[in-house]
């Protein structure tokens, strides 16, 4: 296969994910139902290929390529929302097509989630009672300033 239509991990995850929803709604819900969630799920199919190849063009520094891929951006958007308007004008579900729209998420969690890292016993990390965790905020992700020099 070709390395410009291979199709990464979460792309899998999702047609698998996409198709078994349809199956179940098919049964569970209504033929049109599940053909609004099946065009949701290929209208964001396509939206998130050509958004992960605009990422990987964009990361690469190809030349000339952050402006097309920017312009891209807008240009995929408006599509999408049209390609929405004129689902719903001819009779999709929109709760379908919604729920095939956003069949991406579970699929890009439960693929980072098996990607993640190994747990390891021989991790540095502090102990739970050690007081450099007070100093540490983690909203901010730095050290504590302290009180006394911040301005009030």
């Amino acid at each position: 296969m070709s390395e410009r239509f291979s199709i990464g991990p979460v792309q899998r995850l999702n047609l698998a994910l996409s198709a078994g929803a349809t199956a179940a709604s098919w049964a569970l819900v209504s033929p049109r139902f599940a053909g609004s969630l099946a065009l949701g799920a290929l209208l964001e199919a396509v939206n998130f290929r050509s958004l992960r190849r605009a990422c990987e063009i964009f990361v690469s520094g190809e030349p000339k390529g952050g402006g097309a891929v920017l312009a891209g951006f807008g240009a995929r958007f408006t599509l999408l929302g049209v390609a929405m308007g004129v689902a719903l004008y001819a009779g999709a579900h929109p709760v379908g097509l919604v729920v095939g729209l956003s069949m991406i998420v579970p699929a890009a969690i439960a693929s980072a989630w098996t990607v993640r890292p190994v747990d390891s016993e021989s991790a540095p990390s502090l102990s739970p009672d050690d007081p450099a965790w007070d100093r540490w905020n983690p909203w901010l992700a730095r050290e504590n300033e302290d009180e006394e020099e911040g301005d009030w």
